[in-house]
């Protein structure tokens, strides 16, 4: 099968989750089929990246955008009613330059990953697949619901345009994907279950337990720092839940690490607390801290963290928002809690009972190795394809008939 992704940023490095999920796909596709890529970036795509996804792919194409150009997108889509972040990622040369791509592979099917890349593939006459990724439009409501004032109103403006483009996928594409139940059922549309569920990963070959490292940090939180529902997290983390644990354990050391923390996360340095920004190996700091804590109170889709964090062997506590698209067993795989109150036991029990923290973490690892591996986790994807195929042709020859 010849393939071509599209996708609203180049996928490597791999230091968000769109990234990440479209990093993994493209690596397990290209075993079987011919992959070609087309993305838009922020920036310059540099020779290095290039070449970490080069042994995967038959062509790479990349449309760096103007930010500018960006910006009046957005301007423009906000008169027109339509989707500020659709508008930014969409701009005329990268609507052609996609269209010719396609044009010249001339793929068995187009498979776009999130709604950002709806108006880059919408015209292409091929058999199209969309991945959902996750409910965008209920991050954003969710966000919404904690902001106030002009931000709340440029969110409800957002909601309901990316809500409507959801809508408007079950029109243009062949076959529709989402990464978990419970992000499908967050898209209430009358054909909402016809989306296939494509779940997420672990490289098993690079997080595993490392035993061997010394524990530093008492809690560890990781995830990409300028991401809102990460901001909310490290903020809630440090400032409600472990300022409880430190009447316990005065001497605990946390640790927020991830790429481009925001001033509002890097004011959270201290003693106690350490802000690392970009890290060259993030499995380090899992492995040198005695719990993962992912206190997310915004976002939707499968949190890669945890995932990460269950396969290197560490006790993890987390929110039920956060093990929505897990579906890890309380108790017995992780633990979960939604007040500061609650994750600040969770954490303390943890630090009290090392050993029964340890057979829990034990648990996690056969869960994810399960039920999370990138070979298993791809194998509907292709399946979407078929179908999707099969789906286009039959559309064509009845509109051939009624003709």
């Amino acid at each position: 099968m010849k393939i071509v992704v599209v996708l609203p940023r180049f996928p490597f490095p791999i230091e968000k989750g769109d990234k990440l999920r479209a990093y993994h796909q493209i690596v397990e596709l290209s075993k079987q089929h011919e992959v070609y890529l087309f993305c838009v970036s922020h920036c310059k795509v540099v020779a290095e990246q290039r070449e970490a996804l080069a042994p995967y792919c038959k062509d790479i194409e990349v449309e760096v955008l103007n930010r500018l150009t960006c910006g009046l997108n957005m301007m423009r889509n906000w008169f027109a009613s339509k989707s500020l972040q659709i508008g930014y990622w969409s701009t005329s040369r990268a609507k052609r330059r996609c269209k010719a791509f396609v044009r010249r592979v001339e793929p068995d099917v187009v498979y776009s990953q999130m709604v950002r890349t709806m108006p880059l593939v919408a015209r292409c006459e091929q058999p199209k697949v969309m991945d959902f990724q996750d409910a965008l439009s209920k991050n954003v409501e969710r966000r919404m619901e904690q902001s106030r004032g002009l931000m709340h109103y440029v969110l409800h403006f957002e909601f309901k345009m990316l809500r409507s483009s959801e809508y408007n996928a079950f029109k243009i594409f062949d076959g529709l994907t989402i990464i978990s139940e419970t992000d499908r059922d967050a898209i209430p549309h009358r054909n909402g279950g016809t989306i296939q569920i494509v779940r997420n990963g672990v490289d098993f070959d690079r997080f595993h337990p490392m035993s061997e490292t010394k524990k530093e940090f008492a809690v560890v939180f990781c995830g990409n720092m300028q991401y809102t529902p990460n901001v909310d997290a490290a903020r809630f983390l440090v400032k409600e839940v472990m300022p409880l644990v430190w009447k316990r354990y005065p001497e605990a050391r946390v640790v927020l690490a991830g790429a481009t923390p925001k001033p509002s996360v890097r004011k959270l340095a201290c003693e106690r607390v350490s802000v690392t920004g970009s890290v060259d190996d993030i499995r380090a700091f899992y492995a040198s801290s005695k719990v993962f804590v992912a206190p997310m109170r915004l976002g939707s889709g499968l949190q890669n963290k945890l995932l990460e964090a269950m396969a290197m062997g560490v006790p993890c506590v987390t929110t039920p928002l956060a093990n929505a698209a897990l579906e890890a067993q309380d108790g017995k795989h992780l633990l979960l809690g939604n007040t500061k109150e609650e994750l600040a036991d969770h954490i303390c029990t943890l630090l009290d009972h090392p050993e029964a923290a340890a057979a829990m973490a034990e648990g996690a690892l056969t869960f994810v190795k399960e039920h999370f591996s990138w070979d298993a986790a791809c194998r509907p994807l292709e399946r979407v394809f078929s179908d999707a195929i099969t789906h286009h042709k039959q559309v064509l020859d009845a509109h051939l008939e009624d003709e």
